[in-house]
């Protein structure tokens, strides 16, 4: 059996128009030592009706989960049936911009052996022609080469969708986080690697209220859990890295917790760190209407910054 250099795997759930976008582009790339996996948590029989339009199309492998597995276990799921050597995760309502994209991820392969390979993207809203394009920034890239933790005060990579990353024994996404999944999944892999960054739209990223992301953001049941999980899981040291304790200053600020117990009563299992209460009750004794101004906002955390390290 030969290996595949890429093993194109996709969660997917329903979503057939936003699928079928994504296998045209696939079956469009020009680069063609690739796999296809496909994991399918939907209810009904759309999308293997779907993956039998593009049997002959493309190399696919189509598989039914029972009971449906969610996010992100899906996605491990995928990759524990690849067996292709680097692992393209693909959401199923993003795709390739270009017929040459894939080749481009493929290429990038012969140099970055050992690190996470990503690229810029745009995000699209519904059906638009153009989009947003997002690209990494040097002060971003010089602060995520310097710790990678720094991503949690704001995601420089991007959706999985954009990534390539080499498939190694028991890598999988964290199934108890859904909101920083992937963030917490860039810092694991960038303890041991470096980054290799294509600065080059190739990925489009369908933007809709039927993601993680509308469900989860400002949810205080959601987000407060797997700050506090996350924190836990990397270590108290984490909060050294300014952009990380802003990270968590802006957590607060916007959800508008001024009170501990609020955060006891959301995350009744995770003890909540010296460093976090002060952050709360710091920002207690600040109007809110002086939060919300971005260069004072920003001033106040750090010296609350430097008050947590002098205590500490």
């Amino acid at each position: 059996m030969t290996i595949p250099l890429i093993s194109i795997c996709i969660p997917a759930y329903k979503r057939v128009d936003q699928l079928n976008r994504l296998l045209l582009s696939i079956s469009n790339q020009t680069f063609t030592d690739f796999e296809v996996i496909i994991t399918d948590d939907s209810p009904d029989d759309s999308v293997t009706r779907l993956c039998e339009t593009y049997a002959e199309k493309i190399p696919l492998r189509y598989y039914k989960n029972s009971p449906a597995l969610g996010t992100p276990e899906n996605w491990n799921e995928g990759i524990r049936k690849a067996t292709g050597r680097w692992i393209k995760l693909m959401h199923d309502d993003d795709w390739f911009l270009h017929n040459d994209s894939l080749s481009k991820f493929a290429s990038a392969t012969v140099e970055a052996k050992g690190k996470l390979i990503f690229s810029g993207f745009k995000n699209i809203k519904g059906n638009e022609n153009d989009g947003e394009k997002i690209k990494l920034s040097s002060i971003r890239k010089f602060l995520l080469k310097q710790n990678p933790v720094s991503i949690l005060s704001k995601n420089c990579i991007g959706p999985p969708s954009v990534t390539l990353f080499e498939r190694l024994p028991l890598m999988e996404f964290d199934k108890n986080l859904k909101w920083l999944v992937d963030m917490e999944f860039y810092i694991r892999q960038l303890k041991e690697k470096s980054i290799f960054y294509i600065n080059e739209p190739l990925i489009g990223i369908g933007i809709s209220n039927s993601q993680v992301t509308a469900s989860s953001s400002l949810n205080p049941k959601v987000e407060i859990p797997e700050h506090l999980y996350l924190l836990k899981k990397l270590g108290i040291k984490a909060l050294d890295n300014v952009p990380f304790y802003d990270a968590y200053w802006r957590l607060f600020r916007n959800l508008r917790i001024y009170d501990i117990s609020t955060i006891k009563e959301i995350a009744t299992s995770i003890p909540l760190p010296k460093s976090l209460i002060t952050i709360i009750n710091f920002q207690k004794s600040i109007p809110s209407s002086l939060l919300n101004i971005g260069p004072f906002s920003k001033l106040l955390m750090l010296l609350c910054y430097s008050k947590s390290q002098l205590f500490r």
